[in-house]
């Protein structure tokens, strides 16, 4: 009995063929999001100036954000430490605007101080005074956001409403930061209780915003939410998926 053995080749022509192809479901997906972020302003009569694109590349290769970047992208969000660090460092020579959005531990503070530019993850006193002590002189203050729960979730970090004004005069105190404004993620709801959370959060940062004059960012909204978030006031939408796809 004769076996037959095939083995598939991987040759440089191969090779450009499939990263033609992925980059080109890139560029329609990254487009697709553009269209609804547009839309989404024009319904709910605001400028899509207004509004800033965050792509969350988190698990996805240099290659991908390199693609985007390409596209006109300029800001890019990272959950975890090691892997943002490591792409910032990848990625020097480009003007990325890299927004950290993850849990930050205390023992890893200070790689987030020395490579981000925005801090959307702000909880507690502890971590934003190792992020003052830890930012690097040369490289400007670092944006920071309150993370707010304003769903209330056990299984979430962030503060709650009430606990804004305590954070943000301590933070507006740290001379190595600078006070932005908010974020949540709030709890997976129907569309009045999301609308709710979000319209919350709008009060909170229009309340925020009238004792500092730095305040102009709120960091809420995803995929699945995006149109509400910009109807409730978002001026920065959180896209992962919708744009690189599945994690790797």
């Amino acid at each position: 009995m004769l076996f037959h053995f095939y083995s598939i080749v991987t040759t440089p022509e191969n090779k450009t063929m499939v990263e033609s192809s992925s980059n080109s479901r890139l560029t329609e997906q990254y487009r697709a999001v553009q269209e609804q972020l547009a839309q989404a302003c024009a319904k709910s009569g605001r400028s899509i100036d207004d509004v800033q694109l965050l792509a969350v590349s988190k698990r996805h290769s240099v290659q991908s954000i390199e693609h985007i970047y390409q596209l006109g992208q300029r800001a890019f969000g990272e959950n975890y430490v090691q892997e943002a660090v490591e792409k910032s460092e990848a990625l020097s020579s480009l003007d990325i605007e890299w927004h950290f959005i993850g849990p930050i531990q205390s023992n890893k503070s200070r790689l987030v101080a020395e490579s981000m530019h925005w801090v959307h993850t702000v909880d507690r006193e502890k971590i934003a005074r190792r992020l003052d002590e830890q930012r690097p002189s040369n490289m400007g203050p670092l944006n920071v956001l309150i993370q707010v729960n304003v769903s209330q979730q056990d299984s979430k970090s962030g503060i709650t409403l009430s606990d804004i004004p305590a954070l943000a005069q301590l933070i507006d105190q740290l001379p190595n930061l600078e006070l932005r404004g908010l974020m949540c993620i709030p709890a997976p709801a129907n569309e009045t209780d999301l609308e709710q959370d979000f319209m919350a959060m709008q009060s909170a940062l229009n309340e925020l915003r009238s004792h500092y004059p730095t305040v102009d960012t709120l960091s809420m909204g995803m995929s699945q939410d995006l149109e509400l978030a910009v109807t409730c006031g978002s001026s920065m939408v959180r896209i992962g998926t919708a744009i690189f796809g599945q994690r790797d």
